[in-house]
C-alpha cells in the first residue's frame, strides 16, 4: 500500500495558480474560506516569506521543477504556443478557436533535469494530475508515468480542454473537480504496490476566469454573496494596469473578488478530499504534502489586478512575487509552525532531493539551497544575510529584508524600496540623492548573481518579453524569430 518506508516517503505536491500569499485563512485573511489549507498549516510549517522565481506561471513552474532561473531554463513568459500540435487536434477542438496560436509542440525543458527525473530514477512512481504549461502538453515528460493535464495552460473551468490518454478533449465538468478525481484515482492505484509515489496535483484555480457561471453557485451563496472584501485594498487603478486583465471598481470589483475567492474555496474543498484519502489509506505520516502557489497575485493591491504581467512595464511588488507555501508530514515535520526565513522556489529542487537523501548532481550549477534542516526542526546556519532574486524577461529584482531594488533593462524605470519603513512599497526612492550607495550595492549584487547563474544564450535581460506570452524558444534557440507576443 504505497511506501511505508520512512526513509522513502511518498510526496504529494499541490500547486495552485495565481494564488496570492495573502489568500488563505491561515495567513490572516478572515474572509476567505480555506479550512483544509488551514488544517494543513496546523499540521506542518507555513512559510511566511517564500518567493517565486518569476511572477508568471510557466517560468515559475519551470524553476520549481528544474531549480534553474528563467535565464537558465529559457522559459521567460507564459507559454502561448508550443503546447500542442495543431494538425493533430480533433476538429471539434479546433473549432473552438482556443488553439489559434498553436503550431507544433515544443519541449521547452528538453535536456534539463527536473527533480521528478531523479525521483523516477530512484524508484518513485510519478504522476501528474492538472496543469503542466511548460510545452508539449500531450506527451509525458520529466519522469512522469501518469499524465492527465491541461492542453494549453489556462482554460475555462466549465468545459475545459484537457489531455486524457494522450488525446486533447473537451470535458463537461468543473475542472477543479476533474483534477481531483484523477488524483484520487491515482492514489487508489497506489494501493496495489509498495513503491513510493510522487504526485503533482496542479490546479488552475484561482486563475481567471472569475465569472459567476464558472464556479459552484453553492460557494457564492454560502460564503461570498455578502462578503465586504475588506481583506483586499480598494485603491485607484495603477497607471500601468493592462486592459486585458479583468479589473474594476464598485460592483464590478465585488464580482471579480467573489469569483476569485470562490475558486480558492472550491480548490480548498478538493484539497480536503486528497488529504482525507491519504489518511484513509493509512499513509499520512509517511506522506510529505507540499502546497504552494506558482506566483503571487494582486487583486487590487497597489491598484493592480494581475501578477507580474498585470502591468506594463512588468512589476515586482511583493504581492506579485510572494507565494503561499506549506510543508506537512505529521510526526516528522514540526507542526503549527510559521517560518519567517526568506526562501525561493529555486530552493525546492535541492530541498526535496536532500530530504530524500538523493544526490543533486547539478548542485554546484544551481542557485538554490536546501532548507531540509527547517523541515527537521533544525536551525539553518549562515542565514543572517539572505538575498532573493527574481526576474521577468528584462525586469530583475534583488531583495534583502531591508531593501528591494528593481532594474529594468535597458533604460528603466527602476525602483528602490525601504522595506523596513515602507513594507507595502508605496514610496519609490530611486531618485533620492542620498540613496546612491544603496542603489550601487544592490545593482552590484544583482549583476554578479545573474552573471553567475544566467545562460548567455537565453539571458532574459536581452529578451523582449511583454507579458502576453512566449511563442517559441528564447535567444539563439529561436533562430532569429521573435519569441514573444507583441503588446496587445
Amino acid at each position: 500500500m504505497a511506501s511505508k518506508d520512512t526513509s522513502r516517503p511518498n510526496i504529494v505536491f499541490i500547486l495552485s495558480d495565481d494564488q496570492g500569499a495573502w489568500a488563505m485563512g491561515c495567513a490572516g485573511n478572515d474572509e476567505i474560506k480555506t479550512p483544509n489549507l488551514d488544517r494543513l498549516a496546523s499540521q506542518g510549517i507555513r512559510f511566511e516569506n517564500f518567493f517565486c522565481a518569476s511572477p508568471v506561471c510557466s517560468p515559475a513552474r519551470a524553476s520549481i521543477m528544474t531549480g534553474r532561473i528563467p535565464s537558465a531554463h529559457g522559459v521567460h513568459d507564459w507559454i502561448r504556443s508550443g503546447n500542442v500540435d495543431i494538425d493533430e487536434l480533433p476538429e471539434e477542438v479546433k473549432e473552438t478557436g482556443l488553439f489559434r496560436d498553436e503550431k507544433k509542440p515544443i519541449e521547452y525543458l528538453k535536456g534539463q533535469i527536473a527533480y521528478t527525473d531523479v525521483l523516477a530514477q530512484n524508484g518513485y512512481i510519478c504522476g501528474l494530475s492538472g496543469k503542466w504549461h511548460m510545452g508539449d502538453s500531450v506527451r509525458p515528460q520529466k519522469g512522469f508515468s501518469h499524465w492527465f493535464t491541461i492542453a494549453r495552460g489556462g482554460c475555462f473551468y466549465m468545459r475545459p480542454d484537457v489531455v486524457r490518454d494522450g488525446k486533447v478533449v473537451i470535458e463537461d465538468e468543473y475542472l477543479t473537480d476533474l483534477i481531483t478525481e484523477d488524483a484520487l484515482k491515482y492514489l487508489d492505484e497506489r494501493r496495489e504496490d509498495d513503491k513510493p509515489f510522487y504526485m503533482s496535483v496542479h490546479y488552475t484555480a484561482p486563475h481567471s476566469p472569475w465569472d459567476r457561471d464558472q464556479h459552484p453557485a453553492s460557494i457564492y451563496d454560502e460564503y461570498y454573496n455578502n462578503c465586504p472584501f475588506e481583506s483586499v485594498p480598494d485603491e485607484p487603478i495603477h497607471p500601468w494596469q493592462i486592459a486585458s486583465c479583468p479589473y474594476g471598481s464598485g460592483e464590478r470589483r465585488r464580482e471579480i473578488l467573489s469569483g476569485y475567492y470562490a475558486a480558492v474555496t472550491a480548490m480548498d474543498m478538493n484539497i480536503g478530499k486528497i488529504i482525507d484519502k491519504i489518511e484513509e489509506m493509512g499513509i499520512r505520516e509517511n506522506t510529505l504534502i507540499i502546497f504552494s502557489g506558482d506566483n503571487g497575485m494582486n487583486m487590487g493591491h497597489h491598484g493592480i489586478w494581475g501578477k507580474g504581467n498585470g502591468t506594463f512595464p512588468l512589476n515586482m511588488f511583493d504581492t506579485s512575487v510572494k507565494v503561499p507555501v506549506i510543508f506537512s508530514r505529521p510526526l516528522h515535520i514540526p507542526e503549527g509552525v510559521v517560518c519567517h526565513e526568506m526562501l525561493s522556489h529555486y530552493d525546492i529542487k535541492p530541498t526535496i532531493l536532500d530530504y530524500l537523501g538523493f544526490e543533486n548532481k547539478e548542485a554546484d550549477k544551481l542557485p538554490g539551497i536546501s532548507f531540509a534542516p527547517i523541515l527537521k526542526g533544525e536551525h539553518m546556519p549562515g542565514r543572517d544575510r539572505v538575498v532573493i532574486y527574481d526576474e521577468y524577461g528584462p525586469v530583475r529584482m534583488v531583495r534583502t529584508r531591508e531593501w528591494k531594488y528593481i532594474h529594468r533593462y535597458p533604460y528603466g524605470p527602476h525602483e528602490l524600496y525601504d522595506l523596513v519603513n515602507d513594507p507595502y512599497e508605496e514610496h519609490n526612492l530611486i531618485d533620492e540623492g542620498d540613496k546612491e550607495d544603496i542603489i550601487a550595492s544592490m545593482k552590484s549584487m544583482l549583476d554578479e548573481w545573474f552573471v553567475t547563474y544566467a545562460d548567455p544564450e537565453i539571458d532574459g535581460s536581452r529578451e523582449g518579453v511583454t507579458g502576453f506570452g512566449q511563442l517559441r524558444q528564447a535567444g539563439v534557440r529561436g533562430h532569429g524569430l521573435s519569441a514573444y507576443k507583441s503588446k496587445e
